[in-house]
Parts: C-alpha cells; structure tokens; sequence
C-alpha cells in the first residue's frame, strides 16, 4: 500500500509537474480522486468535471496526460450501428488497479464485487492489448454497449467490414466469479444473432478451475484464457 501511495504521491503529482504536464497541482489531484473510482468504466466527462470541480476541457486535458504516459489506455466504443443508440463514450482503463485505489484514496478500504470485476477486466483488457501489439496483429479492441443493457466487454474485430461482406469479431465477456451463470451468455448470443456482424468466437473469461462448451460458447478459467491468447488461439 504504502509504494502505491507513493507512485501516486510521487510521480503522477509531483513528477508531472516538475515535467510542466501539469501546471497547478490541487486540481489535478482532485481529478485522479475522481478518475481512481471510475476504472474501467465509461467516462462521462461532464460528470467527472462536475465532480472534481474542473473544467470539462481541462479534464479532457488530464485524461490525454494519463495516456500519453501510459499510466492508462482509452478503450473505445465499439458503434457499429446494429441497435439504435449503441454508446459513444470510451471507457479508461488505469495500467493498474492499486494505482487507481492510490489514486482514489481506497487502499485502506476493503474492495467491494464490483471493484474486483472491474479490476478483473483491467487484467484481461491489458493482456488483449499487450499481445494485439506483441503479435503485430494491431487489431481494433473495443466495446459494446445499448442503452438497453446489450453490453459485451470486448470486441475484438479480425476483419473490418467491407460493401460485400460484414466484420468478423471475437466477443469477449469476463465475470468475476467461481461459477459461470448462463444468462450470461446472452449478449454474445444476441450480438452472434446479428446478420450485420459475423462473431467467429465467443468467449467467456471466469475465475473458476473448468472448461465449458455451452453450444457456440466457450467459457475458459482466465489463466487458461491468457494461455490460448498468447499462443495465437484467440485471435
């Protein structure tokens, strides 16, 4: 706890001022409290302003500093334009999440489910992204989500869609949990249903120790996930 508090104290306060990224410190530290809570979730620029009483273009700003530093990565939403209304904003995800805890001032606070999920996915989505550019594949990685609560937590396209044929993708989904419950199956079924798209795969990453073939769905442990991915399997 304590190097996390002093990553966060030390480098993302008073190294990026000292390297003139930053030119005044107690907005700043206002926004990461704010950006640390919200890992791995959709931002909402207007709210996070509204939050950390900064200015919507000063926390656009701040968000562009974090990635250009690579203390975190800008997922994108994937709008392939198959519901009406399918999200627009990205998500943001911290390079770790016991720096966003730090950030957030959380480290002495028990991390709640939905922490650990989200932490789950800030695993996976790094590992996608550390193999899409160690394969040199440089595949698009996105996600999708409609307001009416179709959300898949990674999109991964291998072929972009063309006037005669429709993307190909491989679906992601991850759930923290021992047990893998059915129902949550159905965003990627939905999205396999859609004639507009072409899912060669559809994947579920869970924290239990089996291998499930539910028809076209395959639900892997997450050790066996990262297994397949680096060897090529995944995509």
């Amino acid at each position: 706890m304590d190097i996390l508090s002093a990553y966060v104290n030390t480098y993302l306060k008073e190294e990026l001022l000292a390297e003139g990224l930053i030119r005044n410190v107690p907005p700043f530290v206002r926004f990461l409290a704010v950006a640390g809570q919200f890992n791995g979730q959709i931002v909402n620029v207007q709210n996070i302003s509204r939050e950390a009483s900064v200015a919507r273009s000063t926390v656009d700003t701040y968000f562009a500093i974090l990635t250009d530093t690579l203390v975190g990565h800008i997922l994108p939403a994937w709008r392939p334009g198959l519901k009406v209304r399918e999200a627009a904003q990205p998500k943001f995800y911290w390079f770790d999440p016991g720096v966003a805890r730090a950030a957030a001032g959380l480290l002495r606070d028990p991390a709640d489910r939905q922490w650990q999920g989200l932490a789950l996915e800030t695993l996976v989505y790094h590992e996608l992204r550390v193999y899409n550019e160690f394969s040199g594949k440089h595949r698009p990685v996105s996600y999708y989500r409609t307001p009416a609560g179709v959300k898949v937590d990674f999109i991964v396209e291998t072929s972009h869609r063309r006037q005669s044929t429709s993307a190909h993708v491989v679906a992601v989904e991850v759930k923290r949990a021992d047990r893998w419950d059915r129902s949550w199956d159905k965003a990627l079924r939905n999205l396999a249903d859609t004639a507009a798209v072409k899912v060669d795969r559809m994947i579920g990453v869970y924290c239990g120790s089996r291998r499930y073939e539910f028809d076209n769905v395959t639900v892997v442990p997450v050790s066996e996930f990262f297994k397949e991915l680096f060897d090529g399997e995944v995509f």
